[in-house]
């Protein structure tokens, strides 16, 4: 029967949260040589390679990760047992980490981790960041999934896998007025003042596309890539905006916007972008249950 040496996991821990052996074995008052005799022991009764060198710096493998979500827990239920026998109780939680787009609507975003949040058994670590950098930390299993509202392409040498949660649709709105007309879409659009979200959304390419078939030139007052922004400003201006619906649903929902023209065959796309492993985070897969169970609330 295989035992696992708790020095050797302890070793392994610090270099992983030191970043490296040299401060590791500085913090640990070793050599380098003997705390890499150790981590190869510790690799291998475990049978897998916890890191792997990319130049000068040592990065997790994925069985590194895992090794160190585990060795995270055995320490930190170690300090609990001391917070418990002195009389501070403290609970044990699973960790799901997440990256998402800044420019995501934070409403979706709060719809697809609601399951999850507040729960005593569990802690959500949230990152924003660009779609590179985010799927960086995935392949280096930093992340367990990223929102993202584009699919990732996939070729022969990617294992990443891009699940549609959900098309949202994408309108006009409006401050409320008594003397609003309906709106004749695209050529009320003409000469009237709009606030956009940026060049880089595939929304503000698609509603591009139709006003330049169509001869309309607007008047663009403000482009934003922040859907948090978006949402602010088009309660503060008298110009439309171009925003998915999910955006401003409590907006809609309390008649402080309405929805001047929903533009048909133009979507807001969302996806869970997550990473074939070996040893999957279980949380992935119960949030993405549970996200499929309940029914998204997009526009009232």
């Amino acid at each position: 029967m295989r035992h696992l040496n708790f020095h050797h996991l302890r070793l392994f821990w610090t270099i992983a949260h030191e970043g490296g052996l040299t401060r590791a074995a500085e913090r640990l008052n070793l050599s380098q040589s003997a705390l890499s005799v150790q981590l190869a022991k510790l690799e291998e009764s475990l049978g897998h390679a916890l890191f792997e060198r990319q130049g000068k710096r040592l990065v997790l493998t994925e069985a590194g990760r895992i090794a160190l979500d585990y060795a995270d827990t055995v320490f930190a239920a170690g300090a609990e047992l001391l917070d418990t026998l002195g009389g501070r109780p403290a609970s044990r939680r699973r960790v799901l980490r997440v990256g998402a787009l800044p420019t995501l609507s934070r409403n979706f975003q709060m719809q697809f981790l609601r399951p999850l949040a507040g729960r005593a058994d569990t802690e959500l670590v949230l990152r924003s960041g660009s779609l590179r950098e985010l799927l960086i930390d995935l392949e280096a299993h930093m992340l367990d999934v990223v929102l993202a509202n584009a699919a990732v392409r996939r070729d022969a040498h990617s294992d990443l896998h891009s699940h549609l949660l959900a098309e949202q649709a994408v309108s006009l709105v409006g401050r409320p007025a008594a003397s609003a007309a309906p709106l004749r879409f695209p050529e009320d659009l003409a000469g009237t003042p709009v606030v956009l979200p940026s060049l880089a959304s595939e929304i503000r390419a698609g509603f591009d596309r139709i006003l330049e078939l169509a001869g309309i030139r607007p008047v663009i007052v403000a482009e934003v890539d922040d859907m948090a922004m978006l949402r602010l400003i088009a309660r503060e201006t008298d110009a439309l905006t171009l925003v998915p619906a999910i955006v401003v649903r409590d907006e809609l929902e309390a008649g402080l916007l309405v929805e001047r023209y929903r533009v048909r065959d133009l979507t807001e796309r969302f996806f869970a972008v997550v990473q074939s492993r070996r040893f999957p985070n279980s949380l992935v897969a119960e949030v993405l249950e549970a996200f499929d169970r309940t029914p998204f609330r997009g526009a009232p």
